[in-house]
């Protein structure tokens, strides 16, 4: 295959979800067509991005791609342009995977649902407004993709308007959504007005060391917009009502591609466009906001008692980590954060639509009014098992893989800046996978185990194609668990060297010798080793030990209820009372800890009022601690 074709691939993976998205319209009312279309669309920038892994994650390359053909002329860039480098085509496979697994889930999810050509149309919009914004090499293209993912982000949340609160989900993430959107319009102006290009690699090579009011301004503002899509601390709100309104397969891409989007312009923004990330200061403004939105999210999830909220709050709560990693500004760091950043999008796709699955059949996502439904579900059942124990951090999944360097990485960056701060953020990760994993008890305990209740005696499995995608995400959580030296050689450790490439990126777009910018020497060496593979065995081990202990349990009570026993010798005692089935729920578990922080939990709940006007106060407090930083650190 020609280099020359290659170059094409990006623009070919953008294009093809909004010509699907076009052709839904057109032709989608037959139900076969439209799933074709459908299935082409996420497929095929999902195979071109694959084919691509060669050429710039192992081989190092980088695509510069100039619409119309047109060249940087008089010192200027001219036109819309997409770059990608390993890092960009790491945020694109991972939003092009679950584009295609959410795709095939909907199949079947959304049969019940009026209007699906409809929903096709915006999931194809939604999926070619974050794919444009992270291959983009333009500023302004960026925001338009910003513009698209948004509106298109609130209209499905919407989807299901006679869903309670659906309408008011929508309307706060648009109201909030818009103010970020703003911003990042705002600030690529300011920076048009001093630079007079849009292009990303121009303007990393003329804003840095020319940093003027204006200038950082503009930083506040598109610090702040990105940050409204990475639904971190202060937004966080938003990600839970949209969660919870939207169907599963769109809560997939809220939670495993609209927030990467974020987390990308937030690399883009302080590792690029400023470089600012070379500044202890910087470091620690993202350290500090991820672990606040690491540990919050992680506590606001214990107090949740609808199934979608609990996991949207974890969403934000992973994506601390992400934000903690990333922060460190070292290589182990950047790469721990992107690993992790991969295997969020993995559990936390399989969890919600494990969600979805609860909901299809049951009709509700209260953990108060569910239980026992793993003997109705068993197949859901284990794969929400999966990725439960993903996103606790248990070995050998990939959720302990990713954390385990993360906290590496910050113990590191203490022994080397002498800094006790960075240690702490150790302990705060610590302390909230310990929480994810209380979290996940309570979740487990009340939708899948215990008493089955009466109403739900005649639900069944979902069907085939639901639990397939499902399936995916699964077996993908298992296999970057087991072999995480592949995962790291083969893609977060290039995204990583990419990361501090800036003049590389630079000189790609611009010509080489726009810029000389000598590259560091970026370290991925870790502290210690671990095996998967031996965890892999211990845990085959242990559930066979569980299996035959069962089974020898259950063949030795047949044997006792046939043999003939004394009347009332083995009854238990219970201390004069009637035995009564009480069934744990999703408020009942953990009481004694809530009790214990009721006083935090009070607060937490007077602080989220769910009152949009609230949040947009949120916003533009959060700007203006934006702006007061960069005027006076940067």
């Amino acid at each position: 295959m020609s280099t020359e074709f290659v170059r094409h691939f990006p623009i070919f993976a953008i294009m093809l979800y909004f010509l699907g998205a076009f052709l839904i319209v057109m032709l989608g009312k037959v139900r076969a067509l439209r799933h074709g279309i459908a299935f082409v669309a996420t497929a095929g920038p999902l195979a071109l991005l694959i084919a691509l892994v060669k050429p710039i994650m192992i081989d190092g390359g980088i695509i510069a791609y100039w619409m119309g053909n047109r060249v940087p002329a008089g010192g200027y860039a001219i036109g819309i342009a997409l770059e990608v480098d390993a890092l960009g085509l790491f945020f694109g496979l991972l939003i092009a995977t679950a584009v295609f697994v959410s795709c095939l889930y909907s199949f079947r999810y959304m049969e019940r649902d009026d209007n699906v050509p409809q929903y096709y149309t915006l999931f194809l919009m939604l999926a070619g407004g974050v794919m444009g914004l992270v291959l983009s090499g333009d500023l302004f293209n960026m925001f338009i993709m910003v513009e698209i993912l948004t509106f298109a982000a609130v209209a499905l949340t919407a989807f299901r308007n006679r869903a309670n609160g659906a309408l008011e989900a929508a309307f706060k993430y648009l109201v909030v959504g818009c103010m970020g959107s703003t911003c990042i319009l705002a600030g690529t102006i300011l920076l048009y007005a001093q630079a007079r290009t849009l292009n990303f690699a121009q303007l990393s090579a003329l804003i840095p060391g020319n940093l003027g009011t204006s200038t950082k301004l503009a930083f506040a503002l598109l610090f702040i917009g990105f940050s409204t899509k990475a639904f971190i601390v202060p937004f966080h709100p938003l990600a839970a009502d949209a969660h919870g309104a939207a169907p599963a397969s769109i809560s997939v891409l809220i939670s495993g591609v609209l927030t990467k989007s974020g987390i990308y312009g937030l690399i883009r923004l302080t590792y690029f466009l400023f470089q600012t990330m070379e500044l202890g200061t910087m470091q620690f403004w993202l350290v500090f906001l991820g672990s606040v939105s690491m540990f919050v999210c992680v506590t606001m999830a214990l107090a949740q008692h609808d199934f979608k909220r609990l996991l949207a709050f974890h969403s934000i709560s992973q994506i601390g980590y992400v934000l903690t990693a990333v922060g460190l500004a070292t290589g182990l760091g950047v790469s721990a954060g992107l690993y992790h950043a991969m295997n969020h999008t993995l559990f936390k796709g399989l969890l919600f639509l494990a969600a979805g699955a609860v909901l299809h059949e049951t009709g509700t996502t209260d953990l108060n009014r569910l239980g026992g439904l793993a003997k109705k579900m068993p197949h859901t059942t284990a794969l929400f098992l999966i990725g439960a124990a993903s996103i606790s951090g248990i070995p050998p999944f990939n959720g302990f893989a990713s954390k385990w360097m993360i906290y590496q990485a910050a113990y590191q960056k203490a022994a080397e800046t002498g800094n006790i701060g960075f240690a702490l953020v150790t302990i705060i990760a610590l302390v909230t996978s310990t929480l994810t994993l209380a979290s996940f008890v309570k979740v487990s305990q009340s939708v899948f185990f215990g008493r089955l209740p009466k109403e739900y005696e005649k639900v069944q499995e979902v069907p085939f194609g639901m639990r397939f995608a499902m399936g995916i995400l699964a077996l993908l959580c298992i296999l970057t668990g087991l072999f995480p030296g592949l995962v790291t050689k083969y893609l977060t450790e290039p995204a990583a060297r990419a990361v501090f490439s800036v003049g590389t990126y630079i000189n790609s777009m611009m010509g080489e010798g726009t810029i000389i910018l000598q590259n560091p020497v970026v370290n991925f060496a870790q502290a210690g080793v671990w095996s998967p593979i031996n965890w892999l065995f211990l845990l085959i081990i242990a559930l066979l030990a569980i299996t035959i202990v069962a089974i020898s349990g259950k063949y030795d009570r047949v044997r006792e209820m046939n043999a003939e026993k004394p009347e009332g010798k083995y009854d238990l005692f219970f201390g004069g009372e009637e035995s009564v089935y009480s069934q744990v729920g999703g408020e009942d578990l953990f009481w004694g800890f809530k009790h214990n922080w009721r006083h935090y939990f009070g607060f937490m709940h007077e602080l989220h009022s769910g009152v949009v006007n609230d949040y947009a106060l949120w916003a533009v407090v959060a700007l203006a601690l934006a702006i007061v930083y960069a005027t006076i650190v940067l």
